[in-house]
């Protein structure tokens, strides 16, 4: 296996955790986009081997939402989605027994509503413009940003954040969304290049 980061040997002691915690839930968005797979490997698959072996080397706990291995199936092939189900516990969060303080529902009901509102902004802008191909590809990036640029907008999603306030963990991803709501319920996030960074600082590599 090839990854992108080159860690130090294991010492004949084991490996020690050498992350700010021990337990850490991934997002898709690491492996699948471009600036951030190259991280850890020079494909999907590969990036995902790659990660799984720098966090048995930290003795690191991999945490993923059950929604989040489904969805990584569709980008790797079976033998790296065996060895990722070897490493990690795959499972939904426990959602009927995770509290989420009342205040992160009424900012994201807020935001939508103002995100609509963009929405709707941009369809009426759209009508008043000659329906050519061109038009209407804009309308849809513009009307797509507007309203889930930036906000949890799926399951995955939604289940990474849960899953890392059930467990106490850190967060993985460069989804926006994600981060921004992590940062509001005080869950830490790393993005792919502070994972990295830091690890090799600790292993001095």
């Amino acid at each position: 296996m090839k990854s992108g980061v080159k860690m130090a040997d294991k010492t004949s002691e084991g490996p020690t955790p050498a992350f700010p915690r021990s337990r850490i839930v991934i997002d898709t968005s690491i492996f699948v986009n471009p600036d951030t797979q190259k991280l850890f490997g020079r494909s999907t698959s590969e990036a995902i081997d790659g990660f799984v072996d720098i966090s048995q080397r930290l003795a690191l706990e991999i945490f993923v939402p059950l929604s989040i291995f489904k969805e990584l199936s569709n980008f790797v092939d079976s033998a790296s989605l065996k060895t990722l189900r070897a490493r990690a516990v795959v499972r939904v969060p426990d959602i009927h027994n995770i509290f989420v303080p009342a205040a992160i529902f009424h900012a994201f009901i807020h935001d939508l509503r103002i995100r609509v509102n963009k929405g709707l902004h941009i369809a009426e802008q759209a009508i008043k413009t000659a329906d050519l191909p061109e038009n209407v590809q804009k309308v849809r990036q513009h009307y797509r940003e507007a309203l889930r640029g930036g906000i949890v907008d799926s399951v995955e999603d939604l289940e990474v954040v849960l899953m890392a306030r059930e467990i106490n963990g850190v967060i993985l991803a460069s989804d926006k969304g994600i981060i921004t709501m992590a940062g509001s319920l005080g869950i830490e996030v790393f993005t792919a290049e502070e994972f990295i960074d830091y690890c090799g600082a600790a292993h001095g590599s």
